[in-house]
């Protein structure tokens, strides 16, 4: 009732609440049931009760929307893409993470503040797992196709160490804040989840860190995080592979392992 209130000042559009049968012919279904995060509360805290969740309710949308693109919300996002993927038999490219979007979102917002330009002018990428493992990418970040360092340097002083850590931990935490500041995330999640299901709708082609089956890049087997992705309608068309240094290359490592930790640990459960 209070969505279809708001209508005259909105687009057109067809608000109710349904069952799985609804879902029938749909062309997305974003996947956002499950258990808030509680203060204190990592992302993986929840993953047994919202498996058991995604266990029940994955099947049955399947069976409604067989030709469906899947987006997932539910934290942690990128253990449940995977357990979507599994426990729908779709092809990959078509059950999709909403992954590092909104770390990639935050980071941006960040350099802009500190750089004062608007977020849209900034360049840079979060990959890996959406959580505390998440590896800004920072020898690939620009402001109009200049590289941070040299920004900062013709541009009033280079960007420190210090900063650089500074805002990848804010990034890191920021869900952490948001939550203790007003109990959950919405909006920014919400505005992300609406680029992806726009690039889906109108076969943009557009890059975006989305979560998505990783098989082969960077030495990965089957374990869902978060790259670069070029998306369309027909859901993740092609994962990007990106030059990342030494550093930063570890680091995906790790989080990829991250992840798989938690995968066996669910599938260990699953018996």
């Amino acid at each position: 009732m209070d969505l279809n209130h708001g209508m005259l000042f909105a687009k057109p559009a067809k608000i109710w609440a349904g069952d799985y049968t609804d879902c029938a012919e749909a062309g997305i279904v974003v996947l956002t049931a499950g258990v808030s995060q509680q203060p204190g509360e990592t992302r993986f805290d929840l993953l047994k009760r919202n498996a058991a969740l995604f266990q029940e309710i994955v099947p049955k949308l399947v069976q409604c929307a067989p030709q469906a693109i899947f987006i997932i919300v539910t934290n942690p996002v990128d253990v449940l893409t995977y357990l979507t993927w599994k426990l729908s038999g779709l092809p990959a490219s078509r059950v999709i993470g909403s992954g590092t979007i909104l770390d990639t979102a935050r980071v941006r917002y960040l350099l802009s503040q500190h750089f004062s330009v608007e977020p849209r002018s900034v360049h840079a990428f979060v990959v890996g797992e959406h959580g505390d493992s998440q590896v800004v990418v920072w020898s690939l970040a620009n402001i109009a196709g200049i590289r941070l360092d040299d920004y900062g340097r013709l541009n009033g002083g280079p960007l420190q160490a210090e900063v650089k850590n500074q805002i990848a931990e804010s990034t890191r935490t920021a869900a952490y804040e948001v939550i203790r500041r007003k109990g959950a995330t919405f909006y920014a999640i919400a505005a992300g989840v609406v680029r992806i299901v726009e690039a889906i709708a109108r076969n943009e082609n557009s890059v975006l860190t989305v979560s998505s089956l990783v098989q082969g890049a960077y030495g990965f087997s089957e374990v869902s995080l978060s790259l670069p992705s070029v998306v369309n309608s027909q859901g993740v068309a092609k994962m990007l592979e990106l030059p990342l240094v030494e550093e930063e290359q570890a680091a995906l490592q790790r989080s990829a392992q991250t992840i798989r930790l938690a995968i066996d640990s669910l599938t260990v459960e699953q018996g």
